[in-house]
């Protein structure tokens, strides 16, 4: 059984490709599934594990399972659940098998794979999809083990390392572009279209820089609500924004719809009506929620999470310091976790030891009990107990050693003393 991390990043493919390779949070389990089926059809012999973390920067399934050319067989996969061209995915991703795996799950949960260094959402998105694959079954011995210590040392990094100290992230960045069209951010009005954790960390940002107004569109009013209060604004559904797009000078937006929900014609309409004032809009989804034509329009000024790259990597320097000894941290518990796995695979060797033992230990008992039963000495059925079982736990040893030639019994000669702890 191989461990393995297959997967496509912000690093290795555009936006364009991650949306379409991005699972929505319905479609986690079915992939979690599907992947497992997939494994046991192409030629794995025992029954596979596997989860699923799928992001706006990154699509990535980690598994253990015991297989010939994981990057093509996940390719493939991938390919036919999104209904793509195989080879417009294989020359973007890459795969990290073992310990490689191992180190690339504890670096993404610490923040150190990530757009933004350090930022702290992906290790909650790790923990759903963990908990996702783990209701569809996903989990065994092995990712579950991986993934818990994958947690612990995010944990570590964090607490023990300037990583996470500075406040640098996507939501940082959109304020940052925001104060590049407009003068001041007190004077404009924000849209943010969903309520979710990112959309919630983007008011948060926008709001200290006191908006003239704050507006959530949502599909469930009720939850626009609970989050619009926390900001002194107010909410509608998404089904009003073609009636009032036009009112908002800043709009971001970040839902997990899997079509665009602002397309061309509704900002050409909305541009019209603003007599041609600009329009700030960030879309932080993948897939994209703002129909990728709308960049081209004058006065619209559209950003996307690639966009955001380079406005992020100011303010990093403090974070630099803390990558080294994050680091250190993490090799160390690869080595430890590496040692764990490869304790495993000697496991049903001491459990076939176990079993011979006591099947040896109940055999010279019973004949202890009927030598005792008809009467001999204590100290004779002791002593006949004792030798019956040395003899038997001996007994192959000394055959493998009587039967081996050449370097196999020097081998055993050296390796017996060390197993039986004898004296020379």
């Amino acid at each position: 059984m191989q461990l393995l991390a297959v997967g496509l990043n912000h690093t290795t493919a555009p936006v364009s490709l991650r949306e379409k390779v991005a699972f929505s949070p319905e479609q986690i389990s079915q992939a979690v599934v599907g992947a497992r089926t997939w494994f046991a059809r192409n030629g794995s012999t025992q029954a596979s594990e596997t989860a699923v973390l799928s992001t706006c920067n990154r699509t990535e399934l980690y598994a253990v399972a015991d297989v010939d050319n994981p990057i093509d067989m996940t390719a493939h996969f991938l390919a036919d659940f999104h209904k793509l061209p195989y080879a417009d995915l294989r020359h973007h991703l890459y795969t990290l098998p073992q310990d490689n795996a191992v180190r690339h799950a504890f670096r993404v949960a610490s923040g150190l794979d990530s757009m933004v260094l350090g930022e702290p959402q992906i290790l909650g998105q790790m923990k759903e999809a963990v908990r996702q694959a783990d209701e569809a079954g996903g989990l065994g011995t092995y990712l579950h083990q991986l993934f818990q210590r994958t947690f612990a040392v995010a944990k570590e990094v964090r607490s023990t390392t300037e990583i996470g100290a500075h406040s640098v992230s996507m939501a940082a960045a959109a304020v940052r572009l925001s104060q590049r069209i407009f003068d001041k951010i007190a004077d404009q009005k924000v849209l943010f279209i969903g309520a979710g954790e990112m959309i919630e960390l983007c008011a948060t940002h926008f709001a200290a820089q006191n908006p003239k107004n704050i507006t959530i569109a949502n599909r469930t009013l009720e939850r626009g609500e609970t989050l619009a209060n926390r900001f002194g604004g107010k909410a509608i559904r998404l089904a009003e924004l073609p009636n009032c797009l036009h009112e908002f000078d800043i709009i971001i937006s970040c839902t997990a719809s899997s079509l665009p929900i602002i397309g061309l014609g509704l900002v050409e309409r909305a541009i019209k009506a603003r007599k041609h004032r600009p329009i700030f809009m960030v879309d932080l989804a993948v897939p994209r929620d703002i129909e990728s034509e709308v960049a081209q329009l004058d006065d619209v000024f559209l950003y996307t999470v690639d966009d955001l790259a380079s406005v992020v990597q100011s303010g990093l320097e403090n974070r630099h310091a803390a990558v080294a000894q994050a680091e250190a941290i993490i090799e160390t518990r690869v080595q430890s976790f590496m040692h764990w796995v490869d304790g495993r695979h000697v496991v049903p060797v001491i459990q076939d030891l176990h079993e011979s033992s006591e099947q040896f230990r109940q055999h010279e008992l019973e004949r202890a009990r009927k030598m005792l039963a008809r009467g001999d000495d204590i100290e004779a059925v002791l002593e006949a107990l004792s030798k019956g079982i040395t003899a038997k736990f001996l007994h192959g040893p000394q055959q493998a050693l009587h039967q081996a030639q050449g370097e196999e019994r020097a081998h055993l000669v050296r390796l017996l003393p060390q197993l039986f702890r004898t004296k020379r």
